[in-house]
């Protein structure tokens, strides 16, 4: 980080303190020793090393905008997995319903684990678009590089970390074309890079129907993510009680508002939090 990225934190730092009260509380929610909060404080900024201020500024991330995120069961669940597919360089294939909390998990975890990225894919990528933002994430610019030069500049960048692991959110929006660069991938990055591939189960009802219709790719992909699809359950009452609490509900019968009114999905459980904090505010 530059002088001025560090100055920029300082800033969000003593906003973060005095949104909390307590110097010992933010140093702990942002999983940096009071003495190093202190030091940073004071200007002390050379003493702290690159890897706190990632550290920080990853913290900083997960509790903008007040809301704390919670380890629901789902989150846990899938963190584990991540972090078993990056110790062992292996890929899986992560379904789960739309609100599940993957994108969130999948944030937190590349936020605080190194050389780990996360591709948020769009319909609309082709395949020069699609090795650009990977690019993009390994911290390299693509102008002027063909395609090939592209993917041979990422792999050269994977093979070069220490267990990288990429993570496809949205999978099930890529096309065929640009699917295929996953077979691509995993080819020159077995046993080296973890590959993760994240979606609905709209990414699984389409990978059979092209076994089935013998499409050209599929067969390659099944067979390189295991041939399974693995699925984590749904947010539980418990999950939305935490979260709710967390984030400044702990009237029983509002919880049990938002459990009801959820559906199972964690951005419904966000925005009536959000309304109901701002009712109350209204009302104080």
């Amino acid at each position: 980080m530059d002088n001025e990225e560090k100055i920029q934190t300082v800033q969000k730092i003593q906003a973060y303190v005095k949104q909390l009260g307590s110097e010992t509380e933010a140093a702990n929610n942002l999983k940096i020793s009071t003495d190093q909060l202190t030091q940073i404080l004071k200007g002390e900024k050379p003493v702290i090393k690159d890897n706190v201020w990632k550290t920080i500024n990853a913290q900083l991330k997960i509790h903008e905008k007040g809301w704390k995120v919670v380890e629901t069961t789902n989150f846990k669940n899938l963190r584990t997995l991540f972090q078993d597919a990056v110790d062992d360089s292996q890929v899986f294939a992560v379904i789960n319903f739309a609100g599940s909390g993957k994108t969130e998990t999948a944030k937190v975890f590349v936020e605080n684990t190194p050389n780990t990225y996360l591709l948020q894919c769009n319909e609309y990528w082709n395949r020069k678009y699609f090795l650009a933002e990977l690019l993009n994430v390994l911290g390299r610019d693509s102008g002027g590089l063909t395609v090939a030069e592209m993917m041979s500049e990422a792999v050269r960048i994977l093979k070069k970390n220490k267990k990288p692991g990429i993570i496809l959110d949205e999978a099930d929006k890529l096309s065929d074309q640009v699917l295929y660069f996953f077979i691509s991938l995993y080819n020159q990055l077995e046993d080296h890079c973890a590959i993760i591939l994240m979606a609905t189960d709209h990414l699984e009802k389409r990978i059979k129907r092209g076994l089935k219709l013998n499409k050209k790719g599929y067969k390659e992909i099944f067979s390189r993510i295991g041939r399974r699809f693995i699925e984590f359950g749904g947010i539980t009452a418990s999950d939305v009680a935490s979260i709710c609490i967390a984030n400044g509900i702990e009237n029983k019968s509002r919880i049990k508002e938002i459990w009801q009114d959820s559906e199972g999905d964690l951005r419904r459980v966000k925005r009536k939090i959000y309304a109901l904090k701002k009712i109350n505010k209204e009302i104080k």
